[in-house]
């Protein structure tokens, strides 16, 4: 018996066991799956998801084309509909194809949008005596909106009318498409009961899953396979059971999760270790994106892997409350978007409470503009994501659209067009943008792929073309450390470092430099701070000020004293030098100069950053020719060690005086502070 038949022979013995217990199905069924084979990874997979009205035979359809009964719940086979996502899967070659069967009863809509995200083909399936319903409509509309890439309609129970109505149940499909990008999609009519038209129909699914899997597939939008992106799985199922623990089930939507691998819970951020991974229930090293996945985890309890979780790599995407999106309004919705509107939002396998505004102005059914979501509760985001928005009450699909900007901030007036165009813009146009809203703080490469959900090799070759246009500058780091700002960034600090060091040059006239940390303080926002060295450097070589030690000051600039100036100048430093280590207060001073307070104080400056005058802390003025007797007098003295009261009675001074100079010689090196004592430092011997 070959491979295939035997794997078809263990899930028929398997199956009967869901009649009973789901828990007991699923059981068996990874069971059987450990002691096979594994699955080739050799196989090209692709996702069908179907569509329709509740009754039109979508869960017998897929039974009459895989054998398998996607109806797992006891519920759901009394009631004889489909409650919550079915499962099941066709091998044919080289090919593997995944089915998710959804509700179609309006009241399970947003389960079906649960198992809607990451399909790549739409089955829309419409009972030949029922034809176009209301559930077909919302249906179509969502698959519509999500944007996936092909459809195929299957007219059910063709066995129960007349060929005529059959035809007629065809012109309304015709008619219902015509207006909608699966305009000219096959429509086949089989009977899930008889069998008419089911072989023709597996053969049309999968010539429509090989044109979607191969090299020439397109690769645009939210179908796209992210295979270098980070690990990203939407749970639609967790369950846990007897002797193997936690399994959670989904499709991979981006990146590969291997057996081992350690990934994180989003919203939550709870680790957890892969311990081993299922595709279509065989078991595998890998899976890759867009693949049907399960996963046996370690580490996890149930309540943190609720539908709408995220498993994804740890750290790699983020998770926002606050996004900005391009939205379409159903041509049927109410009423036009005007003003802030709550909604149910659904993303992948996520349902969230929140609401949503226009951004551009109202937008009118049928019509698509700019939007700024609020949500109630986190969600995993990235540029690309389709999404859904439905109103509360009455629930009905409103629209959907593609998110363009997982962690949104609103704009200021002056940058309103420049923000709204770069939404509408590529990949390099956000990266810019997002770099260009930073100022001097920059972005990091780490931050950037999490805001645009891609992986480093995707981000570097991003980066790298705007660099090379010179749209971008790398301030530092390497790696995911890199850390980028925009040119105009740098322009505006090369403007304002030039009009900072005029301004204070023209207050502070006889200052020799500017302290480096007031000009870092002045030039930079506090979280740019850091990166003080790296801009003052820059400004450096581009001539727009100069660096010495720690001051800086403007290119070929000295502080010259007029002769006014130089005659006062000498006065006031005689004056400091004659009172010793007490000299007079400047306000003292400044009477018995007539000087003006401003040119006194700017005399002051001249000489302590010319080395005659010492600054004390508590901005006490002593003559250096003071400090240099004090320290030679204690280098002379023979003593080690002293307090604070025999430095005051040896210099006779009183504890205003004393403790600043003390603070000083500390500060120069002269003596160390060890308790209440303070220890000499002297100089070693040149040998």
């Amino acid at each position: 018996m070959t491979p295939h038949r035997l794997r078809r022979a263990a899930l028929q013995r398997t199956r009967k066991r869901s009649q009973r217990d789901p828990q007991d199905f699923y059981h068996g069924l990874l069971a059987r799956i450990a002691d096979s084979a594994c699955g080739d990874s050799r196989m090209r997979r692709v996702i069908v998801g179907t569509a329709g009205h509740i009754d039109h035979g979508k869960t017998s359809l897929i039974k009459a084309l895989t054998g398998i009964d996607c109806d797992r719940w006891q519920e759901e086979k009394r009631r004889g509909i489909t409650i919550d996502l079915g499962f099941a899967h066709l091998e044919r070659d080289d090919l593997q194809i995944g089915f998710i069967d959804v509700p179609g009863h309006e009241r399970f809509v947003d389960n079906a949008l649960a198992g809607l995200g990451g399909i790549r083909i739409m089955m829309l399936v419409v009972a030949a005596d029922e034809g176009v319903k209301p559930q077909t409509r919302e249906h179509l509309d969502i698959c519509s909106l999500l944007e996936i890439p092909v459809g195929i309609v299957v007219l059910t129970k063709t066995d129960l009318v007349a060929d005529e109505l059959a035809g007629l149940a065809r012109l309304e499909v015709e008619e219902l498409l015509a207006e909608t990008r699966f305009s000219g999609s096959r429509i086949l009519p089989v009977s899930s009961v008889t069998g008419a038209g089911i072989g023709e129909l597996e053969h049309a699914i999968v010539e429509l899953a090989r044109e979607c899997s191969g090299p020439d597939a397109s690769s645009d939008g939210p179908e796209a396979l992210k295979t270098d992106a980070p690990a990203r799985l939407p749970i639609d199922r967790a369950f846990v059971l007897k002797g193997l623990g936690v399994v959670v089930t989904g499709t991979l939507v981006a990146g590969r999760i291997q057996e081992g691998d350690s990934l994180e819970t989003a919203p939550g951020r709870h680790a957890v270790r892969v311990r081993s991974v299922q595709v279509h229930g065989s078991l595998r090293s890998e899976a890759i994106a867009g693949e049907r996945t399960a996963l046996r985890l370690a580490g996890a309890e149930l309540e943190q892997l609720s539908r709408g979780t995220q498993l994804v790599a740890a750290g790699a995407y983020l998770q926002t409350t606050r996004l900005a999106a391009r939205l379409r309004l159903l041509p049927d919705a109410p009423k036009a978007l005007r003003s802030w509107t709550p909604v149910r939002f659904h993303l992948l396998s996520a349902d969230r409470p929140g609401r949503l505004r226009p951004l551009t102005g109202p937008i009118e059914p049928s019509q698509t503009g700019l939007v700024e979501i609020r949500l109630a509760e986190p969600v995993v985001a990235a540029p690309g994501d389709r999404w859904i928005c439905r109103r509360l009450s009455p629930a009905l699909t409103l629209g959907g659209g593609e998110v363009l900007d997982p962690d949104w901030t609103g704009f200021t007036s002056k940058r309103r067009a420049a923000t709204l165009a770069s939404l509408e813009g590529s990949l390099e146009d956000r990266l810019s943008h997002w770099i260009a809203q930073s100022g001097l703080v920059g972005r990091t490469s780490e931050e950037l792929a999490k805001r645009a959900g891609l992986g480093q090799a995707g981000l570097v070759t991003a980066l790298g073309h705007l660099q090379a246009k010179h749209r971008i500058l790398s301030v530092s780091g390497k790696g995911p450390n890199q850390r980028w700002i925009a040119p105009a960034a740098f322009k505006r600090l090369e403007e304002k470092a030039s009009t900072l060091l005029a301004d204070y040059f023209r207050q502070n006239r006889l200052a020799a430099a500017m302290p480096k940390a007031e000009a870092v303080n002045q030039l930079l926002p506090q979280q740019a701070r850091p990166l003080g060295e790296i801009y003052l450097d820059w400004l450096s070589k581009r001539r727009i000020l100069t660096v010495a030690g720690d001051q800086v000051n403007a290119p070929g600039r000295e502080a010259n004293l007029s002769n006014e100036e130089s005659e006062l100048s000498r006065s006031v430093l005689q004056i400091f030098e004659a009172g010793g280590l007490t000299p007079p207060a400047p306000e003292d001073i400044r009477v018995a100069t007539q000087a003006k307070p401003q040119v006194l104080s700017g005399i002051v400056s001249f000489h302590v950053q010319r080395g005659d005058l010492a600054r004390l802390p508590g901005n006490l003025i002593i003559a250096a020719s003071a400090v240099a007797r004090v320290r030679r007098e204690l280098e002379a003295s023979g003593i080690d060690s002293f307090s604070v009261a025999d430095f005051k009675e040896r210099f006779r001074l009183t504890r205003k005086w004393a403790i600043p100079l003390l603070e000083h010689l500390d500060s120069i090196g002269v003596t160390r502070r060890v308790g209440n004592t303070r220890q000499l430092l002297r100089k070693s011997p040149k040998g």
